[in-house]
């Protein structure tokens, strides 16, 4: 299936114009493409690609050289579409102009490199983390797009229902603890657990970070940057982090045992300790620190909550259209046609959305938080269900099930609650 097209005017006049004057061949001399890179339609052209991505809430900039043309698309709201087709005389020139900007090597174009570009677009900061790779017909290189407005969100803006938001703030407010967020790579785990420490951040509260790589500077925290090369990894940093006197400790993802033990052991020892997994639901959680070795009674002393979460494309508000459920919209929401109450909504697409139907995204969540009752089932190892199970007799609203409230508010499509919770059948 190809990618939905997103018509950039803009990006279509800059690309004739960088392309009527620059041959398909240039040689491989760094001096030669560093003044390649510096043209004038080049520079334009790669500002325009930025500046439009920056506009539209692009998370991620791709350009990809094929054999006969050039791909430029965006990642909006966690999909892409293509927004232009170049020409193949313009791919060196862009992936140069790219590297000039980002202080890679612009001769080098056999092995990945990685870089970092700063900009300011319309008075806000933005940092590009600048990837390439060597590919069959040229360089393809992904900027991913870290927006520091992006992180000026509470709890209370993620898309938590209020009393899912209720009782994380209680179990943040702990002096000690563990406290996780699991799911998919770009479920907006990071988001989350900004947003916590956001709410901690205070003169009184010592919080300390390590992550890999640090994606944003707030200030306030001490963060630190994995460096796997020197063996500055996620266990060795988080022992150096507990001579610090820390109130509130942060780790970027639990990878091995010796993370996890040393994480265990930090919120044994009086520590407020934030940090991730990649577990399909909430309860998959305790299995996985089982699964690495740590013994149950640590999970059942130091865990005090677990939240699994995903992102889904929001409908646009101002062009979001009702329409009647469909016996196939009923089926996939477990409901019956008296038991929906109000139309459900489709997108329709307008021009603030850009035609999209879309705007943004919201989280669906799902809140395991640790009682008596589950305590005596983790001892045991019970099984994934057993432990779901008696986490939803607690209260545990799974993540199908928020997702089918947030259909049923008109937050997002039935689609997009599927396409999201595949795993919950």
């Amino acid at each position: 299936m190809s990618d939905p097209q997103l018509k950039v005017q803009g990006l279509a006049e800059a690309f004739a114009q960088a392309g009527a004057g620059i041959g398909a061949e240039a040689a491989k001399d760094s001096a030669k493409l560093v003044e390649l890179a510096s043209q004038a339609p080049v520079v334009r052209l790669v500002d325009a690609v930025l500046f439009e991505a920056v506009s539209r809430r692009a998370s991620d900039i791709h350009i990809e050289a094929f054999e006969q043309d050039v791909f430029v698309r965006y990642r909006i709201d966690g999909r892409c579409y293509q927004v232009a087709q170049p020409p193949k005389s313009l791919a060196l020139a862009i992936a140069s102009r790219i590297k000039v900007l980002a202080n890679l090597d612009v001769a080098e174009s056999r092995l990945p490199q990685d870089g970092r570009i700063l900009l300011m677009v319309k008075e806000r900061q933005i940092d590009l983390r600048v990837s390439s790779l060597p590919t069959l017909h040229g360089e393809s290189i992904v900027m991913r797009v870290l927006d520091k407005g992006s992180l000026d969100k509470t709890l209370g803006q993620l898309g938590m229902d209020a009393l899912s938001q209720q009782m994380v703030e209680r179990l943040i407010q702990r002096p000690h603890g563990l406290f996780l967020v699991t799911g998919p790579t770009g479920a907006g785990k990071t988001t989350t657990l900004y947003a916590c420490l956001t709410k901690l951040n205070k003169p009184e509260t010592k919080c300390i970070t390590t992550e890999d790589p640090v994606e944003y500077d707030l200030p306030g925290l001490v963060q630190v940057a994995i460096n796997q090369k020197i063996e500055l990894t996620f266990a060795t940093c988080l022992r150096a982090i507990l001579r610090h006197d820390p109130d509130v400790i942060m780790v970027g993802e639990i990878r091995d045992l010796e993370t996890a033990q040393t994480a265990v052991q930090a919120a044994l020892t009086g520590h407020l300790v934030f940090s991730t997994l990649h577990t399909n639901d909430a309860p998959g959680a305790v299995t996985r620190l089982l699964d690495m070795g740590v013994e149950p009674f640590l999970v059942t002393s130091t865990v005090i909550g677990i939240l699994a979460q995903r992102l889904v494309r929001g409908l646009c508000p101002q062009c979001r259209a009702p329409y009647e459920a469909t016996p196939e919209d009923l089926a996939a929401l477990h409901l019956t046609a008296d038991q929906v109450e109000h139309h459900l909504m489709r997108a329709t697409g307008c021009e603030a959305c850009q035609g999209i139907g879309f705007k943004g995204r919201s989280g669906l969540y799902e809140l395991l938080v640790m009682s008596d009752a589950l305590r005596p089932l983790i001892i045991e190892r019970a099984s994934v269900g057993a432990v779901r199970e008696k986490a939803r007799a607690e209260g545990m609203r799974t993540l199908r099930e928020d997702g089918i409230a947030k259909v049923l508010a008109g937050v997002t499509t039935v689609e997009e609650m599927i396409r999201e919770t595949q795993d919950y059948g």
